[in-house]
């Protein structure tokens, strides 16, 4: 096994070629303390996630941990799955921090760090919450626009917020503010989000007022005001007059920022060049877009995402990124931010949707094979005391419901945590989906030593068959540190605390990333 010291590493991080940089711990353990390009790849989703992050098997790729062993364990998982070129962090993230270099705390920190350093850069305008109140009460003419998916807005969302998922703002944003004076106000729940949509629409040249709202819907929460839940606004699709004003400024976007835009043919040369150059195409449309039709050899991550949350869609620094949508609006809008970012190659594909497409969800990568059992004879196995459920849902999904007496462990730490579980004849392992059980089940009958089940379409075919769920942390054979608990995640009763708490931490990231010194974020000099 390849080992590689924080001094090579650090050189790799800065030399301009690709690097798939992997933390094996799990997110709630990860978010304490990671290197900023680390990429969170819990051992536990390994083989479920690879092969979307680090697509080729041939990339430099170096793995790390604290010294658990995670990266030891998924140098050998890897090398199974036939990528060639592995190393592992000697020492760890610890080594790391002795040899001088910094640490980061949090999840998506390379894109959050990046809007912290736009609204320096560009020094976005903003407004208090205390002040948007203060115009919504006068009875200024504005709109509130939320640049976060829907499932987050439909969650919880500023009174009156139209929801507008970033990249979405300048493709719609001209229909539902057709008149100058009106003033366009961009909200997220914190503030990357608001940052960057309301950026997006001043680079665009719109001719109205453009504000960010500080610190988002925390941020409005704080300052005493509520939140409705639960709304359906959504911005409509452009109207063809709107659609046209939406082309042009993204052609003067293209421009400024110097966005490549290729055809089918030099999309099919880079696609004969990915034994050498890891590729990406990202469909930059909506979830529900993408699932209508879209090309077979792409992936959804929607724009605004995907600068949000970039190592969420791509493992592989310096990768090549194509972006595909139906106008080039939402493509372009989005590729101005990564090559922002400091992305190299980054291209729009032109008319890429005209090919044939195909119609789903993205497929899902090859499971593992497993004996099922179904939801109503689940049941009376359980009724009858014959077995014990293993729940590898989320920790919040736990909470939020799994089948009564279920315990809830971690993939990855069976090895230690099997002696938690309930002394049972066979398990039977489940998830919401019944997905991630699969991958589970070889691990917790190795573990317990005892046949296990996998439940046929997860913890939702149980409840779609009427039977009853329970919340809370009740059987916890693993600590609930599995995953990144947003503020409003928490169940203590502080929120107000984890809001502050937050938004420091996102505000003082632009100083981490001048001391960390591996970021290559650009700045543009401004349109003219």
């Amino acid at each position: 096994m390849k080992t590689i010291t924080p001094q090579d590493l650090r050189a790799w991080l800065t030399d301009g070629g690709e690097l798939a940089l992997f933390d094996l711990r799990e997110q709630g353990v990860y978010c304490r303390s990671h290197l900023l390009f680390a990429v969170c790849l819990p051992l536990s989703h390994l083989e479920a996630r690879v092969g979307r992050l680090a697509p080729r098997r041939s990339v430099r790729m170096v793995l790390c941990d604290d010294g658990e062993g995670l990266a030891e364990r998924g140098h050998a998982a890897l090398e199974a799955m036939g990528y060639s070129d592995i190393s592992v962090l000697d020492g760890g993230i610890t080594a790391w921090e002795r040899a001088g270099f910094e640490l980061f705390s949090g999840v998506n920190v390379p894109s959050k760090a990046f809007g912290e350093f736009i609204e320096h850069e560009d020094d976005t305008p903003r407004i208090e919450a205390s002040e948007l109140q203060a115009m919504i009460d006068a009875g200024e003419d504005l709109v509130i626009l939320d640049s976060r998916p829907w499932g987050e807005y439909h969650r919880m969302n500023i009174p009156g917020g139209i929801d507008a998922p970033g990249a979405e703002l300048v493709h719609r944003v001209h229909d539902l503010a057709p008149d100058p004076s009106r003033t366009v106000v961009v909200n997220c729940a914190g503030r990357t989000r608001s940052i960057i949509g309301a950026q997006s629409l001043i680079n665009a040249g719109i001719p109205n007022r453009v504000v960010a709202l500080k610190d988002g819907t925390m941020g409005w929460e704080l300052a005493g005001f509520t939140v409705e839940h639960g709304a359906t606004r959504r911005a409509p699709d452009p109207s063809p007059e709107a659609a046209k004003i939406a082309q042009a400024r993204a052609a003067a976007v293209a421009k400024r920022f110097g966005i490549q835009r290729i055809d089918e043919a030099a999309l099919a040369r880079w696609q004969a060049e990915t034994n050498e150059r890891s590729l990406f195409i990202l469909d930059v449309r909506s979830p529900e877009e993408f699932a209508a039709g879209h090309r077979p050899d792409s992936r959804n991550a929607a724009g605004g995402q995907l600068v949000q949350s970039t190592d969420e869609y791509v493992g592989v620094r310096n990768a090549r990124l194509v972006l595909v949508d139906d106008t080039s609006v939402r493509a372009t809008m989005t590729a101005s931010w990564l090559v922002q970012m400091g992305w190299p190659e980054v291209a729009v594909l032109e008319n890429g949707l005209a090919g044939d497409l195909v119609e789903g969800p993205e497929p899902a990568p090859d499971l593992p094979a497993a004996e099922t059992i179904d939801a109503q004879t689940l049941k009376q196995t359980l009724d009858a005391g014959d077995c014990a459920v293993v729940d590898f849902a989320t920790s919040l999904q736990y909470r939020a419901g799994h089948i009564p007496g279920a315990a809830f462990a971690v993939r990855a730490r069976l090895p230690e945590d099997a002696a938690k579980l309930p002394d049972a004849a066979r398990y039977v392992a489940a998830s919401p989906d019944g997905v991630h059980a699969r991958y589970a089940a070889a691990d917790l009958a190795a573990a317990t030593g005892k046949p296990v089940q996998v439940l046929d379409g997860g913890t939702k075919a149980w409840t779609a068959a009427g039977y009853p769920v329970e919340d809370g942390f009740e059987h916890m054979a693993s600590q609930n540190d599995d995953v990144w608990y947003k503020p409003y995640d928490h169940d203590d009763d502080v929120p107000e605390k984890h809001m502050r708490e937050y938004l420091e931490w996102e505000v003082d990231l632009v100083r981490q990333i001048e001391r960390d010194g591996t970021a290559t974020f650009r700045r543009f000099p401004a349109a003219t």
